[in-house]
């Protein structure tokens, strides 16, 4: 059975791409800060019908310092690992001349500067073992402006501009770097947003609607699958077409 690390798992995005790849037969490590009781449901089922095949690491991705040891442990835990999506984020809405700096270092942090420890190390482990997947959740605000957003936006440009070169770095030891975009879906993230925003959005997509988490975790898991053994250093948008 091979192992995916999937950060951010215990809720929304994390834990809908958790369950689909789980459901696709991966053993499945969420990292989050802590268990809730939708990742404790998620983990029941998944030992009814797989046993073994759904844990949770607790972890804090802010600790930096720390993110070896966590490679380092999971690894001994469960052998090689073949997949690593980062999905883990945070996200503070405010003007830039407003935000106070300490948000945006907490930004910067936790969606571009932890992933980016997080996948040196597990990269190591994948070209040791002869080969593995990364995906990393970007946004389709990283290359369409929206107000409000200019940090945020900063960090998932960030994330693909990351994959797009570490496909090249290390492509020739089996390892493929890849980024999805997903647009405004329904989570915790877009709760805020008023039914006239919404409407909004749905109406500048081309498909008039919001693209869901299922849609999201579909692409990931095909990114991880074989059938995506020659795509790399791509970014997969999936917004209903809010960005065509």
């Amino acid at each position: 059975m091979r192992n995916v690390i999937v950060t951010g798992g215990s809720r929304g995005l994390g834990l809908g791409i958790a369950r689909r790849l789980n459901g696709a037969g991966y053993r499945v490590i969420a990292i989050a800060r802590r268990q809730n009781s939708e990742l404790t449901a998620a983990m029941q089922e998944a030992e009814i019908a797989n046993p073994g095949s759904f844990h949770f690491a607790p972890f804090d991705l802010a600790e930096i310092e720390n993110i070896s040891e966590l490679v380092k442990t999971l690894r001994k835990d469960f052998g090689a690992i073949y997949g690593l999506v980062n999905n883990a984020g945070v996200s503070f809405d405010g003007a830039l001349p407003l935000m106070p700096t300490s948000q945006i270092e907490q930004l910067v942090r936790v969606n571009a500067l932890s992933p980016i420890v997080l996948t040196k190390f597990v990269v190591r482990s994948m070209m040791a073992d002869g080969g593995g997947r990364i995906v990393s959740l970007a946004s389709i605000t990283a290359f369409t402006g929206y107000s409000g957003l200019s940090v945020y936006s900063a960090t998932k440009a960030s994330l693909i501009g990351f994959s797009r070169s570490l496909a090249r770095e290390v492509g020739r030891m089996g390892v493929n770097v890849n980024s999805v975009a997903p647009g405004f879906i329904d989570t915790d993230m877009t709760q805020g947003l008023s039914d006239e925003q919404r409407q909004k959005i749905e109406r500048r997509s081309a498909l008039r609607r919001l693209a869901d988490v299922d849609d999201v975790a579909n692409a990931v898991e095909f990114l991880l699958s074989d059938k995506a053994k020659n795509i790399t250093g791509t970014v997969l948008t999936v917004d209903a077409g809010n960005t065509a």
